[in-house]
């Protein structure tokens, strides 16, 4: 069956034409998205991306292309069409089309792409095993925290990871710390047993999943601590993870091929994982 998508008003097949050439996503990258998980055809913490959406969309200017209750029908529309039970939704809105100039156009309609595609989940082995991450520096602009689709350094670390045969690239900023991930959020366990991760602000993206996850923690009494870290305190902790959407919570064994801790998954990120697919089987929007 040929996969379906939603463009501005229309649902059509993926592979036809569908996007104007002077759109200002494609010209400028101006323009923001986001990705919900589906299990057993319900999508899992919708409200908070969409809250997120609307919160990237705000800092640039972008007027919604709808409301909220009519995009979450366009979302179980797309869901529908392609007959998936578990799935990866992914929107992008752009600013829209118009002539090729940098300011914002006087007049311009956002373009809506929704689209849905079979999810790949971490296996089995990686949730019981761990998974390895490399270090890059982080090249990305000022405004992390929008979540927008000019995503070319992080394309650009995560295929460096790629092709160290790792999961994930974790990125340095200009004073050694460990930001986050290319498309991800990063996580250690100090030896006081505590988790620590970069806190909020522009120079990270506030994930999805690393709200639920401090949520979990908080609950579970495991102290969190969100401050910078550095490579060197993530290379000496006791555990790692990282985190995203799509890679749900996964413990991260070796940075840059060292071990972390033991070099395999330990307690705290252990119990974490526990928690979080808890709160997947439970099914909260």
């Amino acid at each position: 069956m040929a996969r379906i998508a939603y463009v501005n008003g229309r649902y059509r097949p993926l592979g036809e034409d569908a996007i104007a050439i002077e759109d200002r996503g494609y010209q400028f990258a101006d323009g923001v998205y986001e990705v919900i998980k589906v299990l057993d055809g319900r999508p899992r913490d919708r409200e908070r991306h969409l809250d997120r959406l609307e919160r990237s969309l705000d800092a640039l200017e972008i007027a919604p292309p709808m409301s909220r209750v009519a995009l979450c029908a366009v979302l179980q529309e797309v869901l529908r069409r392609n007959r998936l039970e578990q799935a990866l939704l992914y929107l992008q809105i752009s600013r829209g089309a118009a002539p090729r100039n940098h300011a914002f156009p006087k007049r311009a309609t956002p373009t809506l792409v929704v689209t849905a595609r079979r999810p790949h989940f971490p296996s089995a082995a990686e949730r019981a095993d761990g998974v390895r991450v490399i270090t890059q520096p982080d090249l990305r602009w000022g405004r992390c925290d929008i979540k927008s689709i000019s995503l070319l350094p992080n394309v650009l670390a995560r295929q460096a990871a790629a092709a160290a045969g790792c999961r994930e690239a974790w990125l340095i900023d200009q004073a050694g710390n460990v930001t986050e991930g290319s498309a991800s959020n990063a996580y250690i366990v100090d030896d006081a047993g505590r988790l620590i991760t970069h806190p909020l602000g522009h120079r990270i993206l506030g994930g999805i999943t690393r709200s639920v996850v401090l949520e979990l923690a908080q609950s579970a009494q495991i102290k969190v601590v969100e401050r910078p870290f550095t490579l060197d305190e993530a290379r000496r902790a006791r555990e790692a993870a990282l985190s995203s959407t799509s890679s749900l919570l996964l413990p991260v064994v070796a940075i840059d091929g060292a071990e972390v801790g033991d070099g395999r998954p330990g307690p705290v990120v252990r119990r974490l994982m526990e928690l979080y697919a808890g709160h997947l089987e439970d099914g909260a929007a």
